[in-house]
């Protein structure tokens, strides 16, 4: 079954291929309640659908949540696909499991653009528009011993994402990590990321890295915040052999470059506010 992507919905590339395997090894429990900020495709949502959760998928871009509904019928899975800006449409819940792609390349331009294809890349001056906004929103939509699985580049500070996300009460770690060329973006912008000191003169790589944080459970002692969640809270190993049921076997992504065309599933092989992702390929 073909996973459909209309030009100007961003197609699933590394950094997806790299937070599906990170949301393959998590152990969901049929109708645990899960979240996909900046959705895309859907993919990721769709993943943890297939696996009996209770998914529910996220953006600000129209086009986006047509694509994910449809994306979802087609893989014949229930998907609730709401539409705005990160956690707004989904303010009071609670969810044992949130996966989160959003932009998060170094810009020039200090704020997010208002439109056109960089806004599915560009997160300002560092990087950190909805990276920081995310984790500073994470407490709120996570249930007890709930988990956000967050994928970045090394060129947006992971440092910076850990100390945020600790800030608030979460226990971090990175769980995965990935080296992949620069694509056209990321080369048109290379002299600029050595002249801020972002990469060494002449890399051409980056990482991408995915942060595994955990709500923690409430005290024993206080019924009244007895745990709901469905996720186990113990961080699963960094790599590992992806469970059964899993995100779909079929969709394999390329590294995260513009400058290279996305490959589709094997049997398709043919094709927010404004920061979220709702891009083509960088």
């Amino acid at each position: 079954m073909r996973m459909i992507r209309p030009p100007g919905v961003y197609a699933p590339q590394g950094d997806t291929a790299l937070l599906l395997e990170a949301l393959a090894r998590e152990r969901l429990t049929p109708g645990a309640r899960t979240l996909d900020l900046c959705t895309g495709t859907g993919v990721l949502a769709i993943a943890a659908a297939r696996r009996g959760a209770r998914a529910t998928a996220s953006d600000i871009a129209a086009a986006a949540v047509t694509t994910a509904r449809c994306n979802a019928r087609l893989r014949r899975c229930r998907l609730r696909v709401v539409r705005g800006d990160l956690v707004a449409p989904v303010a009071g819940e609670r969810f044992d499991l949130v996966t989160a792609n959003p932009p998060y390349v170094p810009a020039p331009g200090r704020e997010a653009p208002r439109g056109g294809p960089a806004r599915a890349w560009d997160a300002g001056h560092d990087g950190r528009l909805l990276l920081d906004r995310i984790c500073r929103a994470a407490p709120a939509v996570l249930a007890p011993r709930g988990v956000l699985l967050l994928v970045q580049s090394s060129l947006s500070g992971v440092a910076a994402t850990l100390a945020a996300l600790r800030a608030v009460g979460l226990r971090a770690r990175v769980v995965a990590r990935r080296l992949q060329p620069f694509g056209r973006v990321m080369t048109a912008r290379a002299r600029w990321f050595e002249r801020r000191g972002l990469v060494a003169p002449g890399t051409r790589t980056e990482e991408l890295v995915v942060i595994r944080a955990v709500r923690p459970a409430p005290d024993p002692s206080d019924a009244s915040t007895a745990s709901t969640g469905s996720v186990a809270s113990s961080a699963p190993p960094a790599s590992g052999t992806p469970a059964s049921a899993s995100a779909p076997s079929s969709v394999r992504m390329p590294g995260r470059n513009p400058g290279r065309r996305p490959v589709p599933e094997p049997e398709d092989r043919p094709g927010t506010a404004a920061p979220h992702r709702h891009r083509e390929a960088r």
